[in-house]
């Protein structure tokens, strides 16, 4: 996989680096600031781009910003979000205007290398890759005037799962419960979403983000 790296962090930025190039990937571009990251998106057109939130000038949101201008531009680059914080309005808008390949990932809840990689795996591949934290807050997001104040507690918990890029058999195996009690939930939360045609493992994840998003 060819990769761009934008971090302002000197230490994680090159970690990152040399982690990934241990595992075979190919690193064509690290960087520290959204301008550079877009430049060089740009010039090398790379698989997937790994991108903080908080960098220069003013340490707020540029580098989701700049994702978001990524994605414009180059909709068939993957885009993996790895910050130490939840940026709620540019996430959501990162995510309801995507059409597969992203996610978003805090960087103290990674525990394992594999996991980062895996997720890195799935956006490259046109899935979603999600930290339930930041499900969690862009469930927040939404009022009691919003469908999903239809749903059941237990249709939340799978919803949550599902916004996670978890397939039907994974969430059967968390909230215990059988795989077609999963698949009726997964049924009627589309029904009520107004996303009930919806078909396909990453589309529907990514139809339900959308909708979190709008």
């Amino acid at each position: 996989m060819r990769l761009v790296i934008a971090d302002d962090s000197v230490l994680l930025r090159e970690g990152l680096v040399r982690l990934l190039k241990e595992e075979g990937h190919e690193v064509v571009a690290a960087v520290g600031d959204a301008d550079a990251l877009v430049n060089a998106v740009a010039e090398h057109a790379p698989d997937a781009a790994v991108v903080d939130v908080r960098m220069p000038p003013t340490h707020t949101d540029e580098g989701l910003r700049a994702a978001l201008d990524v994605r414009a531009e180059h909709p068939d680059v993957a885009v993996l979000v790895l910050s130490q914080y939840v940026e709620q309005r540019y996430a959501a808008e990162l995510l309801a205007g995507s059409s597969g390949g992203v996610g978003y990932l805090l960087k103290d809840r990674v525990s394992e290398v594999g996991e980062f990689l895996d997720a890195l795996e799935r956006v490259r591949g046109g899935g979603a890759a999600f930290d339930p934290e930041v499900v969690r807050r862009l469930l927040s997001r939404t009022t009691h005037t919003d469908p999903l104040a239809a749903l059941t507690p237990r249709e939340r918990d799978v919803l949550e799962h599902m916004a996670q890029g978890l397939a039907n058999g994974t969430i059967a195996e968390r909230l215990y419960v059988s795989v077609s009690a999963v698949e009726k939930h997964v049924n009627a939360i589309f029904d009520k979403l107004g996303l009930a045609h919806t078909t396909g493992y990453s589309r529907r994840v990514l139809a339900v983000l959308r909708y979190l998003g709008s």
